[in-house]
């Protein structure tokens, strides 16, 4: 029955979320998915070459992925309930975009950069793609949930967006600072 839904959720069908948005015993499934789809885009998409830090980069990345999740849906369930009337709870939104969250495994495609950097500009198109086809996912997700026109949906899946990147660059920024003091640590040692 997951493979189904996530298979769902990778061709478009809009049903899919519906059948989880009011399956309540898929939250938690829908918040694994999340932390394990988080965590392997972090993978991919921290990868070097230095094993230690590109763990802990991951480490903490999945964290801010999994809060920058949890802060836009949030965020989309305010706009949508607060804006334009949505009938909806938290756990259904987190049901239906936990699902559409799936896209973010292309990240993992990225581990092929601790190979080469060379590659990076082979995968970058298919994670551009991948980014677009998650938007597109949350933007099916989110009007199955909320039930609003497009334009609605439109507005507030962006404002969610931004408030998850706000939330993933904070992160980001903090690995970078993290690995730039356990550079010069392990330079001032080694």
């Amino acid at each position: 029955m997951l493979t189904q839904r996530i298979i769902g959720a990778f061709t478009f069908r809009r049903g899919v979320y519906a059948e989880v948005e009011h399956d309540t015993t898929f939250t938690s499934t829908a918040w694994l998915i999340v932390a394990v789809v988080a965590f392997l885009n972090q993978v991919g998409t921290t990868a070097t070459s230095n094993i230690p830090n590109w763990v802990m980069s991951a480490i903490v990345g999945t964290l801010f992925a999994v809060a920058g999740f949890a802060v836009g849906t949030f965020v989309i369930d305010l706009v949508g309930r607060t804006l334009f009337n949505a009938e909806v709870t938290f756990d259904e939104l987190v049901r239906t975009l936990g699902l559409a969250y799936v896209w973010n495994i292309i990240g993992f495609i990225g581990v092929v950069t601790a190979i080469s950097e060379t590659l990076a500009c082979l995968i970058a198109p298919l994670l551009i793609i991948g980014v677009f086809a998650m938007i597109a996912a949350w933007l099916i997700a989110t009007k199955e949930a909320l039930d609003l026109e497009w334009l609605q949906t439109f507005v507030t899946v962006l404002i969610g967006v931004i408030a998850m990147v706000i939330i993933v660059a904070v992160g980001g920024a903090l690995i970078g600072i993290l690995g730039f003091g356990a550079s010069a640590i392990g330079g001032a040692f080694g």
